[in-house]
């Protein structure tokens, strides 16, 4: 997890307990690899307010969450008072999950979310640009040679994330959907026509 600036030194150990709190749903990963701790904050000398987004409006184990945050909180960070609120925006969306925990995941047998926010450098498509509509010759409006059509920095385009959902047993992307849902309502259950092995797959939400 990556401190906030302006962060105590204290602040930020709190940061990194509140952020190693096992989800109840997904127990491999933590609350800080599953994005959802949004900051942390001292209020007084032994009072801190963690700031939590759950993953939708809703979420059964955002209690369980707040009770755990408390809970180490309290045992481990040395605050009397702890208060976990909840903050509803920017909403949580799978792209805020860590490389860490898509490889947790995966690793899991549970095919990660695919991320839909452009990594890295963004490419940039170039596009003509677009004659005037009426040029009349002679008159000085109708474009320089060379200049109709020329190549001019257009929009930039996100990477669209791979249309495949790639089997995390053997990698093969030949996937196909068998039910919208699993265990859990973020999940659909997926099966690899290659290696013929069922799997969950977290649902992309954006």
């Amino acid at each position: 997890m990556t401190d906030a600036p302006g962060d105590t030194p204290l602040e930020e150990r709190l940061r990194e307990l509140a952020g190693s709190v096992p989800d109840p749903e997904l127990p491999m990963l933590t609350l800080a690899e599953l994005g959802v701790v949004r900051g942390v904050r001292r209020t007084g000398a032994a009072a801190v307010e963690v700031e939590l987004t759950p993953t939708y409006t809703g979420c059964p184990a955002v209690e369980s969450m707040a009770e755990d945050i408390e809970r180490v909180l309290r045992e481990r960070g040395g605050m009397a008072e702890v208060r976990v609120r909840r903050v509803l925006a920017p909403p949580w969306t799978t792209d805020d999950i860590t490389p860490e925990g898509r490889r947790k995941l995966a690793e899991s047998g549970i095919a990660p979310p695919r991320t839909t926010r452009p990594e890295g450098p963004v490419p940039v498509t170039f596009r003509p640009r677009r004659a005037p509509a009426t040029p009349s010759p002679g008159d000085g409006s109708a474009p320089a040679p060379g200049r109709a059509g020329s190549m001019t920095p257009g929009t930039a385009v996100p990477v669209a994330p791979a249309a495949g959902v790639p089997c995390p047993h053997c990698g093969s992307a030949e996937t196909e959907l068998l039910s919208p849902f699993s265990s859990t309502a973020c999940k659909a259950l997926r099966r690899c026509t290659a290696c013929l092995e069922p799997f969950d797959h977290f649902k992309e939400l954006t």
